[in-house]
């Protein structure tokens, strides 16, 4: 099995990714030029799906502040261990299934995949307190 280490980097990629379709749909939506300025930052694109990737890449963007540092203070503190390595994978699952969900509108599985990733998030800070 993998480390923290590794499914954080995935889960950062995998983040960075996420603004891909959105923008691709505004280029679709506005043309090159127009979608490659700078729009406002209230502009929000036309379809109602890439509206929900844009949201969800927000709400990814802002939880990575919290799983980062959890995950590299496991990594300083040699805590690791197979469930704190499970709990990594599963916010980077947790993260992948939100943000699919999001998108395509599913309101309760969106609500337990977040969910997942904050027991995900929990566990973290639960095993570092506990190491301290």
């Amino acid at each position: 099995m993998k480390n923290e280490i590794f499914w954080l980097v995935l889960t950062i990629v995998m983040t960075s990714l996420f603004w891909v379709p959105y923008i691709l749909d505004r280029i679709l939506e506005h043309k090159l030029i127009p979608a490659l300025r700078n729009p406002n930052r209230d502009s929000r694109p036309t379809n109602q799906w890439a509206n929900r990737l844009m949201y969800a890449h927000e709400n990814a963007v802002e939880n990575m502040v919290l799983f980062a540092p959890l995950v590299l203070l496991v990594h300083f503190l040699h805590i690791s261990t197979e469930g704190t390595i499970l709990a990594a994978m599963i916010y980077f699952f947790a993260r992948l299934g939100h943000v699919i969900m999001y998108t395509f509108g599913v309101p309760y599985l969106r609500t337990i995949a977040y969910f997942a990733g904050w027991l995900a998030q929990s566990y973290l800070a639960i095993i570092i307190l506990q190491g301290l």
